[in-house]
C-alpha cells in the first residue's frame, strides 16, 4: 500500500490493514532500518514536464577501460533514468527521458559519443507504454 500511495497517513494505513497505528509505525521504521524502504518520492508526469520522448539506448565496447568514463558520464546525465549492466551483445542498457528527438540527439552527441572507446549504440524510441510501474511484487 505504501508503494502505491506513500502520502497516506499511518492512521489511514493502520485502519486499512487492521493494526494499531503505533504497531504500523514500528513496522515501517523497521523496514527502513532493514533497507527495504529506501525513501518516499513524488511520481511526476514526464509529459506535464515536457519530457515526452522515452528511449532505450544499448551501448557497447570491447575494451574494459571504457567503462569507468562511461559510468562517470552517465551518472552526471540527468536524462538517464536508469543504467543497467546487461548480458548479450551489449555492455549497458540506458533508459533515457528527454523533450524530443533534438534533445535525444544532443544527449547522444554530448554525453555518449564523448566516451573514448565507445564503439556502438542502438537507440529504440518508445511509441507508447501500456504498462510502466515501479511497484515491486510483495506478499502480505
Amino acid at each position: 500500500m505504501l508503494q502505491a500511495d506513500g502520502s497516506q497517513s499511518m492512521a489511514e494505513l493502520s485502519k486499512a490493514i487492521g493494526v494499531a497505528p503505533s504497531t504500523l509505525n514500528d513496522r515501517v521504521k523497521r523496514l527502513g532500518r532493514m533497507g527495504v524502504i529506501t525513501g518516499t518520492h513524488a511520481h511526476l508526469d514526464p509529459h506535464a514536464l515536457g519530457l515526452s520522448l522515452l528511449a532505450f539506448v544499448f551501448v557497447g565496447w570491447s575494451d574494459g577501460i571504457v567503462e569507468a568514463d562511461f559510468l562517470k558520464r552517465v551518472a552526471g546525465a540527468e536524462e538517464v533514468l536508469e543504467c543497467h549492466h546487461v548480458t548479450g551483445g551489449w555492455n549497458y542498457l540506458l533508459k533515457v527521458r528527454v523533450k524530443d528527438t533534438r534533445a535525444l540527439e544532443a544527449f547522444l552527441g554530448n554525453v555518449l559519443k564523448q566516451v573514448k572507446g565507445l564503439q556502438r549504440t542502438e537507440t529504440l524510441i518508445v511509441l507508447s507504454s501500456p504498462k510502466e510501474t515501479s511497484l515491486l511484487p510483495v506478499t502480505a
